[in-house]
């Protein structure tokens, strides 16, 4: 998602929206939770120009699945954070057993609100 603001000082920039949602082996939870907090949390937090982040925790209807939606201050950063193939999952050292799925997604929002 990228979404464009117009800011007085610093003329129009543009944030990256990404979106990741995991699902977890229902049997780690407990030690998901607690680690998602030590590593992953601080991990995303560290990086440069992260501009914000968003945790979502499971439902009823989806009991195994997280969501981390970032905002990030431009393409450049969020490569420096992911990779040249950033529409790839970054899993931080430690988490992958955890992980039984997981997608990254990114869209395009104009800064009106008209689609074009």
């Amino acid at each position: 998602m990228l979404i464009r603001i117009k800011n007085n000082q610093l003329g129009e920039i543009n944030l990256i929206i990404r979106i990741f949602k995991v699902r977890i082996d229902p049997e780690l939870r407990n030690e998901f939770e607690q680690k998602f907090q030590e590593i992953s949390i601080p991990y995303v937090q560290a990086q440069k120009g992260l501009i914000s982040f968003v945790v979502g925790k499971p439902t009823q209807w989806t009991p195994d699945d997280y969501l981390l939606i970032t905002t990030w201050a431009n393409e450049e950063d969020l490569v420096t954070f992911a990779g040249k193939n950033w529409n790839q999952a970054v899993i931080p050292e430690g988490m992958e057993k955890f992980v039984v799925q997981c997608w990254v997604d990114h869209f395009v929002l104009s800064d009106d609100s008209q689609i074009q």
